[in-house]
C-alpha cells in the first residue's frame, strides 16, 4: 500500500512601500515577486507576479503595498492570474493596500481567469487616510471562450473592503458557486456573461466624474452601468467575451487617470 500523495503547494508574499517615488520597503518570498520597471509616466509602476503560474487547492498568495502621504503610484499584475481546478479545498489570495493622506493609488490588476472546477477565496482590503485617492479594478473571466471552455463547477468568494480613516466606506462581496452558475442567465445575476468587472473610484469629488465615465461606455457587446455617491463611483460591466470587456475597461482607465494604461497592459 502506498501512502496518499501530498501535492506540493505554492505560497508567496510580496510587499512594497513607496514614498514620493522612492522605494522604502521591499520583501518577497515564495512564488510572489515584485518588479519595478523604469517609470515613463507621472507615477512609478509596481508590477506583481505569481511565478507558480496559477492557483489551485491549498495555494496561498498575498500582495501588499503601502504609499506614504503625498505619494502616487500605479500597481498592476504582469499577466492574468489563473485559478485551476481545486479538488481538495480552495486557493486563497489577499491584497492589502494602504494609502496615506494626500496620496493616490491606482490598483489595476489584469484579469483573473477561472477554469472549470476552480475554487478561489480572495480578499482585497484598502485603507485610505484623509483625502487619499483610490482607483481600483477587478475583472473575472469564466473560462476561455476561444478554447470553447464551458464552466459547470466553480466556487468564488471575492470580497473588497475600503476604509477611510478606519471607517467603512465600501463593502463589495461576491459569491459565485455551482448553483448560481447554473442560473446565471437571470437578470439579477450575469445574464449569461462570461466576463465581468467592477471599477471603483474613491476620492473627493469622485461623483463629478460620473458623466465622463458614462460617456465612455461605448464598447459593443458590453453591458455596463455606473452610479455615484459623494466621494465615490462604482461601475459594473459584463460581456460575453473577455476582449470587448478589456477594451471597455481600458478606455475607462484612460478616461480617469493621467498617463493612460499601465505599460504591461499594452504589451
Amino acid at each position: 500500500m502506498f501512502d496518499a500523495v501530498h501535492m506540493q503547494r505554492s505560497a508567496g508574499v510580496a510587499f512594497v512601500a513607496m514614498d514620493r517615488g522612492r522605494l522604502t520597503g521591499l520583501s518577497q518570498s515564495g512564488s510572489a515577486k515584485v518588479m519595478l520597471p523604469r517609470s515613463h509616466g507621472p507615477a512609478p509602476e509596481i508590477v506583481f507576479l505569481n511565478t507558480s503560474g496559477g492557483l489551485t487547492s491549498g495555494d496561498r498568495l498575498e500582495y501588499g503595498l503601502s504609499l506614504a502621504p503625498g505619494s502616487r503610484a500605479t500597481a498592476t499584475t504582469q499577466t492574468a492570474e489563473r485559478a485551476y481546478r481545486a479538488d481538495t479545498g480552495p486557493a486563497r489570495a489577499r491584497v492589502a493596500l494602504s494609502v496615506g493622506a494626500g496620496a493616490a493609488l491606482d490598483w489595476l490588476p489584469q484579469e483573473t481567469i477561472l477554469f472549470d472546477g476552480a475554487r478561489l477565496g480572495r480578499e482585497t482590503v484598502v485603507d485610505l487616510a484623509g483625502n487619499a485617492e483610490f482607483l481600483g479594478l477587478e475583472t473575472v473571466v469564466l473560462g476561455r471562450a476561444a478554447m470553447g471552455e464551458v464552466l459547470t463547477r466553480i466556487w468564488l468568494e471575492d470580497r473588497r473592503t475600503i476604509r477611510r480613516d478606519g471607517r467603512l466606506e465600501l463593502l463589495d462581496p461576491l459569491r459565485l458557486d455551482d448553483a448560481t452558475l447554473a442560473r446565471s442567465d437571470g437578470p439579477a445575476l450575469l445574464m449569461g456573461a462570461r466576463a465581468f468587472a467592477v471599477l471603483i473610484l474613491s476620492a473627493h469629488g469622485a461623483e463629478d466624474r460620473l458623466p465622463a465615465i458614462r460617456a465612455a461606455l461605448d464598447e459593443p457587446g458590453v453591458m455596463a452601468a455606473a452610479s455615484a455617491l459623494p466621494g465615490r463611483v462604482v461601475l459594473r460591466a459584463t460581456a460575453a467575451d473577455a476582449w470587448p470587456l478589456r477594451r471597455q475597461m481600458a478606455r475607462l482607465i484612460e478616461t480617469l487617470r493621467p498617463g493612460g494604461l499601465p505599460r504591461v497592459w499594452q504589451s
